[in-house]
């Protein structure tokens, strides 16, 4: 099939207006090729803020992260500071070792000090916990973060946070979208990387400030413990020994294999730690060495996996040990606990047992993070089951270092899997698991999970099934694409489109009250595969 004139047209716009020579010669190499599949993919739409802020695929076109895209999302963050009047306060930006990552960085420096907005600009690679840091303690009115997080190698991604230090939400970024929207062809757009506008940050102070800051949330304890840490090839490495130090733990074993930051990911081509062999290196390392627990942080280490060396938590096992700690640690009638709507309910009943309110939010730390603001309530605890958990005020987002510094206090003072058997004995087992569904875009993820809400089944595997859409915001929440089949039993299978890959993600959490394992692991999977089946029976 030969290219369509206006897809053509489309596609000698963009490079007409594309400042970078790389990708327009993507371009006009698939052009001249009349590929058209992968026109296609590069022009099926602009990135929009998902999840997490902008995300995609490296490579040419609107649908791409790429110089042009980065230069329209930097010029519409600086004119919607400049028409709320907080401009002068400047912009953090930090960035990840990830392939274009440090361009990014400094192109959107350059471009929002061209447009006369002042930039704290990182001079070295780091976690995106201390990006996030870094806007509070400068009192900035925005920060950017360039990462893609977990993401596979090809991706890359940009992160915005507001002047509270939280990720962005409605309506800002509806609002920043508008105006990227009409800024204009990227050429255009100026870029001033040497201004003097661009501050750059001493990595060592910015660092040792937040770690100052961390520290201060855990408290004084044993720590005797043998770790054995895996970055996964991110950044985290460097910090996390600064602040295992510091906290007085041994020297962390780390695995060498994934020690420096490459961003290849040559030993995990999914560099999440939930994705299956990505701890493997980790594991046999621990039982080599006689380790007491393993400690992962993904690439850009906002996420933590804990493990022991013959078992990995999962997200909401380590969420039930965080808050319960984190409740044992703090005092005051002013705390509050939060954990996103698709993980598991144990949280509520030990925040319950502490007599502290625990609420539940959409999923993303944009949301966690902002619980407490209204009332004037301290949170000491929020978590997703997506291995994102906040443990220090210092964050108001997700922060793998820090959870990590509070998981280790608590392994050093009793074994992980008592302290969790405890938990189950006071308040049920909860039993929890996911499954995902690969796409090769969002859109068609989207579809898919439309699908289900459109003819929910009245039953799950015999068991009578209420749906709840909150395609309409419901529970004082707002819209999501998500639908949780409440069942008669006291079990759920909660599904929703990723906000930041394309795959569905479907979530199970069955409850035992009676503690017995062996019959809440077949319940489990008596549930995953009858919702199998259901999923096997819609169209793909």
């Amino acid at each position: 099939m030969p290219v369509s004139d206006a897809l053509a047209t489309q596609v000698r716009e963009w490079i007409a207006a594309d400042p970078d020579r790389a990708t327009r010669d993507e371009l006009q190499a698939l052009l001249d090729a009349g590929d058209v599949a992968a026109l296609n993919l590069r022009f099926a739409g602009p990135l929009t803020f998902g999840t997490a802020g902008l995300r995609g695929v490296l490579g040419a076109g609107p649908s791409r992260m790429n110089l042009a895209t980065v230069r329209a999302a930097s010029v519409g963050l600086a004119r919607w500071l400049l028409d709320h009047g907080t401009a002068h306060d400047g912009v953090v930006v930090g960035h990840d070792h990830r392939h274009g990552s440090q361009a990014f960085a400094r192109t959107t420096a350059g471009v929002l000090a061209a447009a006369g907005v002042p930039v704290h600009l990182a001079t070295h690679q780091w976690p995106t916990p201390v990006t996030a840091h870094a806007v509070r303690r400068l009192g900035a009115a925005a920060g950017v973060m360039i990462t893609a997080s977990h993401n596979p190698a090809p991706d890359n991604g940009y992160k915005v946070y507001d002047g509270t230090g939280a990720q962005i939400v409605p309506p800002i970024d509806r609002e920043i979208a508008d105006r990227i929207a009409a800024s204009g062809a990227a050429v255009d757009i100026r870029c001033d990387e040497s201004s003097p506008r661009i501050e750059r940050l001493d990595e060592r102070e910015t660092v040792s400030a937040y770690l100052d800051e961390i520290l201060q949330a855990i408290p004084a304890g044993p720590r005797d413990l043998k770790v054995v840490y895996t970055p996964v090839h991110g950044v985290g490495l460097r910090v996390f020994r600064e602040l295992w130090e510091r906290a007085g733990f041994p020297p962390p074993i780390v695995v060498a294999e994934q020690a420096e930051p490459d961003p290849d990911f040559p030993t995990a081509p999914f560099p999440n730690p939930e994705e299956p062999g990505v701890l493997d290196l980790a594991l046999e390392l621990a039982r080599r060495k006689h380790a007491d627990i393993v400690i992962a942080n993904d690439p850009d280490a906002d996420r933590l996996s804990v493990a022991l060396p013959d078992r990995v938590f999962t997200g909401d096992e380590i969420g039930s040990l965080l808050g319960a700690h984190m409740l044992a640690s703090t005092t005051g009638a002013d705390r509050v606990v939060a954990r996103s709507i698709v993980s598991s309910r144990m949280l509520d009943r030990i925040a319950a047992a502490a007599n502290v309110p625990s609420r539940v939010t959409l999923t993303g730390f944009k949301w966690i993070s902002r619980v407490g603001d209204l009332d004037g309530r301290r949170l000491v605890f929020g978590y997703e089951e997506a291995l994102g958990y906040a443990v220090s005020p210092a964050v108001r987002d997700k922060d793998g270092l820090s959870a990590a510094l509070a998981i280790g206090d608590l392994a050093a003072r009793r074994p992980l899997g008592d302290a969790l058997d405890e938990l189950s004995a006071h308040h049920g087992l909860h039993l929890t698991a996911q499954r995902s569904i690969r796409f090769s875009d969002a859109e068609s993820a989207r579809a898919f999970a439309a699908g289900i809400r459109a003819e929910p089944p009245s039953e799950v595997g015999g068991v009578a099934a209420t749906a709840v859409d909150y395609g309409d915001g419901r529970d004082d929440l707002p819209p999501a694409d998500l639908i949780i089949f409440e069942l008669a039993d006291g079990n759920r299978v909660l599904v929703r489109p990723s906000g930041t890959e394309p795959k569905v993600k479907c979530y199970f959490e069955v409850v035992e009250p009676g503690n017995d394992r062996e019959q809440a692991m077949q319940a489990l999977a008596r549930l995953r595969d009858a919702f199998e089946e259901i999923v096997a029976s819609l169209p793909s």
